[in-house]
């Protein structure tokens, strides 16, 4: 299994949009991947959230990094997070 590591973009994100590195770790582990725009890979994970967010409750959170597999690691470019 590759480690998987997350850039300096993907990092700033993470506290941006509200995920964080254990649920990208999860999501990229156990959700299927997809293509993605620019020979990148994507994969989407909903998890329980039940929680605030920008003022307003949310039940579900889902995390979608976008990342690259390289030889040795997965690379994470960015993370999207959606609140519903």
């Amino acid at each position: 299994m590759k480690p998987i590591r997350l850039s300096g973009h993907a990092l700033q994100q993470l506290q941006f949009r509200g995920a964080t590195e254990r649920e990208v770790v999860e999501t990229i582990r156990s959700a299927p991947w997809q293509p993605a725009k620019h020979g990148r890979r994507e994969c989407l994970k909903d998890f329980t959230f039940n929680a605030t967010w920008n003022g307003q409750h949310y039940q579900t959170k889902q995390v979608r990094p976008i990342f690259v597999e390289e030889l040795n690691e997965i690379v994470v470019v960015t993370v999207y997070v959606y609140y519903f």
